[in-house]
């Protein structure tokens, strides 16, 4: 009875804490907050001046006095006080006023997550105002949010790739049967990128510049159109700014073993899941979800290697936070998928 007295004043929220963007949604509003995971300090007194994408404008642009963080790496907690003032700052953006009591939380953690991780999130949840927080593993979240039949006993898999972390997972019965989790992703491929243009073109891009690099003309496999993008940089023997004319077949080049990484772990996934499993993924396929579904061709390449139909959720930055959310709709329905 006390249960539901304070869900009926307190606003449940659902958190996706992503490594590149954070999420939050409400079973009565749905996604109420999608901004990246940054938080602009000052180097005085740690004072926060700017989160989410107004901190993320200041990355590689700030003066001595302000640092541009981003305090989750690989999928995980890196910086603990900043996370917590992360998410005390984005939760107080989405319950506006006074709250008669402290929210209910499920953040969703990736697959390989330790105790000592697991426990870090826990804590910054609770420090940041929640009376109770709940895990659930990103790949399960993902499915629920695709609508997967994952309490049947059927093969789902999902390939969950974000900014830190790349997580292929085989459900069924409500269970992960079999999961994979690499420390490539995203952010992976925005270094790559920087590299190649180091490397290459003797000429240095920032952070946000890669980026919008990949999200242009970056691709897994060769294009039917190709695409070219100018891109202005700094000119490493110079010191001077100028402009570079680059092509898809050159990003392609440069995020090529993070693609690699990402393609294997979907391959060795498949060989150790159950053979009544695998057969089911052949008659199924597979859900691409992540920002990193959005890579151009990624689908046309993991079918290639896998023989596999690839299916890429129809909102792939969200899908997580919205199974995540789907678990607040209909808790008892969901209680067995979290794992704390």
């Amino acid at each position: 009875m006390f249960k539901r007295l304070l869900a009926m004043f307190g606003k449940d929220l659902a958190m996706d804490l992503g490594t590149a963007n954070s999420l939050l949604y409400t079973p009565k509003e749905g996604i109420v907050l999608n901004e990246p995971s940054v938080v602009a300090l000052s180097n005085k007194d740690g004072r926060i001046i700017a989160v989410g994408k107004e901190a993320k404008d200041y990355l590689g642009r700030t003066p001595e006095r302000i640092r541009a963080v981003r305090p989750m790496k690989d999928g995980v907690i890196a910086d603990f006080e900043t996370t917590k003032q992360m998410i005390t700052f984005f939760i107080r953006k989405v319950i506006k006023g006074l709250s008669l009591v402290k929210p209910h939380i499920v953040i969703c953690v990736p697959t390989g997550i330790t105790q000592v991780e697991m426990r870090a999130v826990i804590e910054a949840g609770e420090q940041a105002g929640a009376r109770e927080v709940k895990l659930i593993e990103e790949p399960m979240a993902a499915a629920i949010g695709a609508g997967l039949p994952i309490m049947e006993p059927l093969g789902n898999m999902v390939v969950d790739i974000g900014g830190g972390t790349t997580e292929v997972a085989v459900i069924s019965l409500g269970a992960i049967a079999y999961a994979e989790s690499i420390r490539v992703a995203g952010d992976e491929m925005n270094e790559a990128i920087q590299r190649y243009f180091q490397d290459e073109f003797k000429t240095q891009i920032g952070e946000n510049k890669a980026e919008w690099v990949k999200m242009q003309i970056g691709s897994a496999c060769e294009l039917d159109q190709p695409l070219n993008l100018e891109v202005a940089g700094k000119n490493l023997l110079t010191g001077t700014p100028h402009i570079l004319n680059v092509t898809d077949a050159h990003i392609r080049e440069a995020i090529r073993e993070p693609v690699n990484a990402i393609v294997n772990a979907v391959r060795t996934a498949l060989e150790r899941t159950p053979p009544e499993l695998a057969a089911d993924l052949y008659d199924r396929g597979l859900l691409l979800a992540g920002g990193g579904a959005l890579l151009k061709n990624l689908d046309v390449r993991i079918n290639k290697v896998t023989g596999l139909k690839v299916n890429i959720d129809e909102d792939p930055l969200t899908a997580i936070v919205r199974g995540t959310g789907k678990t607040l709709d209909k808790n008892s329905q969901f209680q067995k998928v979290y794992i704390n």
